[in-house]
Formats: structure tokens, C-alpha cells, sequence
């Protein structure tokens, strides 16, 4: 070989020395990555049954598969949509739950995003059940077709069943949540208006409203969406808390004590009466008025709740209470004095007569409906039998006995005020507008020209008894005096009202010349008697015989001290009552007695002062005469003396009671 060739073999072999290096490097290598790979593929073959099974609808002919294919897209559709909703659900949590996000004036932006949970929750509600039973089906055609592992369809199956039957919380508690914060700021609302109203002094302007309307428009946004979502009954409750506390404030300043442990004399009920009218008003219309505007705007279009909420308020505002207090009015002792607070609690009702049927017209006011159909029926009754009594009452005085000084019964000064009033402007019209209502019941007719004559006869009645009371005296100065008393009572006090002139300037003209005559009767049969007895017969025959002159004088004197002294303590405790007449009659006796008397001392006083015993027949000077004189019939108190009532029903004597208790009252 020459040199050549070997230099080619050397070379050769160096090459072939360096593959095969690299082969066992490359053969080394792949030992250790085998030896590492072991595990690994033993892994892989504990796992390959289940993993065959997870993909054997892929190891399924063609055929099933195509098959299949439009039945998986149907149910895949709605079930995307489904988990989109949701995914949008999650979304609203954040705006939902932010502290203060029913705040402020973001409401309208809270309740559209709570709207738009509820549309959400609308939209499970109606469709998860349904994507879920398109799975079903899908999960039933593979495992009837053996196109997926049976136990891996299993599985599946439980997990449909629960979203084909869901349990209310699509939304994980969202909607409840937001609810509450609701809720919350609803009580909050009314908590933050809920200052008391007061009552406003006559005259004074009315206030502005207690709630604003911002704050009523929230109240009113609330509730609607609270209601929408079954809320209904806690914001009643809600509402009436707040509500009924506001009015239990509002009464409270009052002064309602009266109202629960009232008087049983008709007399004694007027001041607790008179407040009960002005209270009644103000919470009538005043403040339920309020709160029945305030619950309407609220509720809105949820009457119902609207009317059950404010019978509720209107419950705590006590209105039965003030019914009550009426029916303790109608049952108070029969008076003449109750029929004027009967008529003036009727006429109360009656104001508000309206008002009443717009506020408790519903079926929620039933009771309050009830109680105050029932005090009117009591109202009209009771007022209708104490004035068709009252000519009764006043004809069975006729025989008590007169006042014994001669003064005006107190009957006589109760029936003309009484009567007066009755037909004043106060009353007239109510007792006019009762009467009517009572004999419409009886289907009878009812006029104002037959309550002025049913006065008037009560009036005619009570003169009748005049001439009868006269007679009862033993002494005719004294019966005199009294009528003279009783007829200017009459004129004094019916001239100018509205009886008055009912009965016309004729009728009180006579009653004015009966004063007249009975005045002039009572001077002549009483001090008129006096005069003669200081007479000058005999005086002049014997001027020239002054003993039998004085004796004369002497004789006269003592016998007219007599008299006087006799007269004057019979009729020092006689009164006149009236001031005008009173002096009016002193200066008659006075014109009547004092001239003779003085005249009569003038002339004939110094026979009897020769003797010096002046005292024992000229007693009075003529000015103490004057004063003693001027200075009778002056009234005193009365002691209220007690009737005996011979009637045999103890009704009529019951009303007698009364009416002499109601004469006394007004004397």
C-alpha cells in the first residue's frame, strides 16, 4: 500500500471511531431518559381507562356523532345564555351592597339597577330550569346510545336535577340584601320626618307640610318595589309604627286626660266639652287629614294597604276615645243643661260629618263607623226627650210653692235665658236640625216654625204659672211685689232677643203695664195705708186746746211708729232684684211717706217736744226715714231649697230634679 492509501484507511477509521462514539453517547442518553420516563408511563396506564372512557364519543362512528351533533347545539345555546345572566348577576353585587347606595339622590339609580336584578332573576327563573332539562335530554341521548361513560352521565344528571329545581337563591341572597338596605332606609326616612304636630292657635296660618314631598316620593319608590317583592306586611308595620307614634306625640301635648274619666252632671261636662270640640277638630282634621294624605301619596296605587295602615294610625290617634267621651255626655244625668250639651256634641259630629266619611269610610274604620252611628242615634234621642219634657217640667212647678221674699222664681230665670238660648244662633239651628232628623225617622215632617212654637209654649206655660204662684200668699203686698218682679223680668230680659221678638212688642208692652200696676197696687195697700194715719182731723177744732192737740199728735205718732215699724220688718226681708225698679219703687215709698211725715213734724213736732220726751214718739228723723227706706228690698243669697215632686213617674221627677238643679245653676 503506498503512503496514500494508508493516510485514506487512517482517516476512515477515525471517522467510523467518532459514529460510534456518538452512537453509544446517544444510546447512554436514551437509557436515562427511558429509566426516567418509567413512572410516568406507568401513570399514564393507571389513568388510560378513564381517560378512554372521557373520549370515547370521539372513538364513536361518524355517523352517531353527526347524529348527535344538532341535538348538543340546541342544549348548548340556552345554557350560555343562562351562565351569561349570571355572570351579569355577579356584576350588580358591587353597586347593590355599596354603603349608603339607597342614599341620597341616587335613589332612582339604586331601584333601576335592583330592577334590572330582578329582570335577571326573572329571566333564571323561567329559563335555568329549562336550559337544564335540554341537558337532561342531551345526557339521556348519549347514555341511550352508550356514546359516553355511564358513570360520568350519572354525575351529570344529579348536577341538572338540582339547577331543573332551583331553590329561589339564583342570586346567592343579592336581591334579599338589597331588600333590607330598602327597608332600612325606608324606616329611616320616616324616622328623620316623624316631628309632632302641633296645635295651631286661632288664627294662626297652616303650617307646611310635615314631610317633604322629596321625602314622600322616596317613601312612595320604596314601598313599591318592597311590595313587589312580598314586603308588604313589614312596611305596613313599619309604617304604622312610625306613623302611630307621631300622632301618640302629637296627642300628647293636648291635655287628653279629661277624655277617660269624664263628669256625670251635665254642668260640670261644659269646659271638658267646649276642648273636646276643639281637640276633636284638630285631630280630625288637622291631623289624621295629614296622615290620610300622607298614607295615600305613600301607598299609592295599594289602596288596600293604604286603608288598613291608616285605621291603624287613626286607631292610636284615639278617636274612639272621643267618642267614648261623647257617649259619656249622652249618658250623663238627665238636665235641662244636657239638652244644650247634647245638641252642642251632635253639632260637633255634625261639622265633621265629611270629613268623618272621607277619613274612616272604609271597611279598615268599621268600628269608628259604628260608634259614631250609634252616639248620634243617643244624641238625637236623648236631645228630642229632654225638649218635648220641658213644657211638662215647667207646668208641674205650677204648684211648688213662690219665693217667700217675693223675688223672681229661679224658674222663671232659668226657662227665660234657657229659651233664649235655645233660639239663639248657637242653637237654634242644631236643636231645628235634630228635631227634623228625629221625626224623619218617624216619617214625619219637621219645621222651624214648630220649634218657635214648641219654645213658646214653654214660655205661655211658665206665664200661666204666674197667677197661680200670686195666689199661694197670705199676704196680697207681698204677692203684689211679686208679680211686679215676675212680669218686669220678663220685659227686662226677653225685650230685644231673639224670643223677643218672636213674641212681639204687644206681649212685652203688657208685661211692662203689668209691672206698672202691680207697682202702683203694692204703694197704695202698703205704704200708701201709712200716710193717713199722720191725718189733721181734729187738730184745727182744737188749736185752742193744745193738751188735747198734743194728745191727738201723740196718739198719731204712735200708731203710725206702729205701723212703720211693722211694715218696715215684714218687708225688710222682701226683695226687688232688679236695680232700676228697685230704686224706682224706694223713691216711690219715699215721695209716699217722707213729705207727710216731715210736713206732719213741721206742724205738730214742737206740741210733743214741750214735754221733753221727744224720743218716745217721734222715733225717726225725717233723713233716717229716708235712708231706712231707700235702702229695702235689697237682694241677698239664696239657699237652693229642695222640691217636693208629687208626680208618680219617677221619669218626670227626675227631669224636675234636674231642672230645678239647672235653675239653681243659673241663678
Amino acid at each position: 500500500m503506498d503512503q496514500e492509501e494508508e493516510d485514506r484507511v487512517a482517516a476512515s477509521l477515525a471517522a467510523a471511531r467518532r459514529t460510534l462514539r456518538a452512537g453509544v453517547e446517544k444510546s447512554r442518553a436514551l437509557g436515562h431518559a427511558l429509566a426516567r420516563a418509567g413512572p410516568r408511563l406507568e401513570e399514564i396506564q393507571v389513568a388510560l381507562p378513564a381517560l378512554e372512557a372521557a373520549v370515547r364519543p370521539i372513538r364513536a362512528p361518524r355517523g352517531e356523532l353527526a347524529a348527535a351533533g344538532p341535538h348538543i347545539d340546541r342544549a348548548v345555546g340556552p345554557a350560555a345564555a343562562v351562565l351569561k345572566v349570571f355572570d351579569a348577576v355577579h356584576g350588580l353585587e358591587p353597586p347593590l351592597l355599596a354603603p349608603g347606595g339607597a342614599r341620597g339622590e341616587d335613589l332612582p339609580g339604586y331601584l333601576a339597577v335592583l330592577a334590572q336584578l330582578e329582570e335577571a332573576r326573572r329571566f333564571l327563573a323561567g329559563n335555568c330550569g329549562l336550559a337544564a332539562q335540554w341537558l337532561a335530554d342531551i345526557v339521556e341521548y348519549l347514555g341511550d346510545r352508550d356514546l359516553a361513560d355511564p358513570r360520568f352521565l350519572a354525575d351529570l344528571g344529579v348536577t341538572l336535577d338540582g339547577l331543573r329545581a332551583p331553590d329561589g337563591d339564583l342570586d346567592g341572597g343579592l336581591l334579599a340584601a338589597a331588600l333590607d338596605i330598602l327597608e332600612a332606609e325606608f324606616r329611616r326616612l320616616l324616622a328623620d320626618h316623624s316631628a309632632p304636630l302641633a296645635m295651631p292657635k286661632p288664627g294662626a296660618a297652616v303650617a307646611p307640610a310635615r314631610v317633604p314631598a322629596a321625602a314622600v316620593h322616596k317613601l312612595s319608590l320604596i314601598l313599591d318595589r318592597l311590595v313587589a317583592n312580598g314586603r308588604q306586611d313589614r312596611c305596613v308595620a313599619a309604617y304604622i309604627d312610625a306613623r302611630g307614634s307621631v300622632v301618640s306625640a302629637s296627642l300628647g301635648a293636648l291635655g287628653l286626660d279629661y277624655l277617660r274619666d269624664p263628669a256625670q252632671d251635665a254642668q260640670a261636662l261644659g269646659p271638658a266639652l267646649e276642648m273636646w270640640g276643639r281637640h276633636l277638630e284638630f285631630v280630625v282634621r288637622r291631623l289624621l287629614e295629614s296622615e290620610r294624605q300622607l298614607c295615600a301619596k305613600v301607598f299609592g296605587q295599594h289602596k288596600d294597604a293604604a286603608s288598613a295602615c291608616f285605621a291603624e294610625v287613626a286607631a292610636q290617634a284615639g278617636v274612639l276615645d272621643f267618642l267614648r267621651f261623647g257617649r259619656a255626655v249622652a249618658d250623663a244625668k238627665k238636665d235641662p243643661i244636657k239638652l244644650q250639651r247634647l245638641l252642642e256634641v251632635f253639632d260637633s259630629l255634625n261639622k265633621l260629618r265629611l270629613d268623618f266619611n272621607r277619613l274612616f269610610g272604609g271597611k279598615a274604620c268599621a268600628e269608628i263607623q259604628s260608634q259614631t252611628r250609634d252616639l248620634v242615634k243617643l244624641l238625637i234621642d236623648g236631645a228630642v226627650e229632654i225638649f218635648e219634657e220641658l213644657i211638662v217640667q215647667v207646668e208641674l212647678q205650677r204648684h211648688m210653692p213662690p219665693p217667700s221674699d217675693g223675688g223672681v222664681p229661679r224658674l222663671v230665670t232659668f226657662v227665660v235665658e234657657y229659651c233664649n238660648r235655645l233660639l239663639g244662633d248657637q242653637y237654634r239651628p242644631v236643636l231645628g236640625q235634630v228635631l227634623t232628623i228625629h221625626r224623619s225617622w218617624r216619617k214625619e215632617v219637621f219645621n222651624d216654625r214648630m220649634l218657635v212654637d214648641a219654645v213658646l209654649n214653654i214660655v205661655k206655660a211658665l206665664e200661666a204659672n204666674f197667677d197661680v204662684w200670686s195666689k199661694a200668699y197670705d199676704n196680697a203686698m207681698l204677692s203684689y211685689l211679686f208679680m211686679m218682679n215676675t212680669h218686669w223680668h220678663f220685659f227686662r230680659h226677653l225685650k230685644a232677643t231673639k224670643l223677643g221678638e218672636i213674641l212681639g212688642d204687644v206681649w212685652l208692652r203688657e208685661h211692662e203695664q203689668y209691672k206698672e200696676y202691680y207697682l202702683s197696687m203694692f204703694i197704695r195697700e202698703s205704704w200708701g195705708a201709712l200716710s193717713p194715719l199722720l191725718n189733721r182731723e181734729g187738730l184745727i177744732l182744737f188749736s185752742k186746746g193744745r193738751a188735747t192737740a198734743r194728745d191727738l199728735v201723740k196718739q198719731r205718732l204712735k200708731t203710725f211708729n206702729s205701723s212703720f215699724d211693722e211694715m218696715y220688718c215684714r218687708q225688710s226681708s222682701w226683695i226687688i232684684p232688679d236695680k232700676d225698679l228697685r230704686e224706682k219703687t224706694c223713691n216711690l215709698v219715699v215721695q209716699t211717706i217722707v213729705p207727710t211725715y216731715r210736713s206732719y213734724l213741721q206742724n205738730y213736732g214742737p206740741l210733743v217736744e214741750q214735754e221733753g220726751n221727744t224720743g218716745r214718739y217721734v222715733r225717726f228723723t225725717v233723713d233716717g226715714m229716708e235712708k231706712m227706706l231707700s235702702a229695702l228690698y235689697m237682694p241677698r243669697p239664696r239657699r237652693s231649697a229642695s222640691i217636693q215632686i208629687r208626680h208618680s213617674s219617677s221619669k218626670i221627677d227626675s227631669a224636675m230634679t234636674g231642672l230645678h238643679r239647672s235653675a239653681s245653676a243659673v241663678k
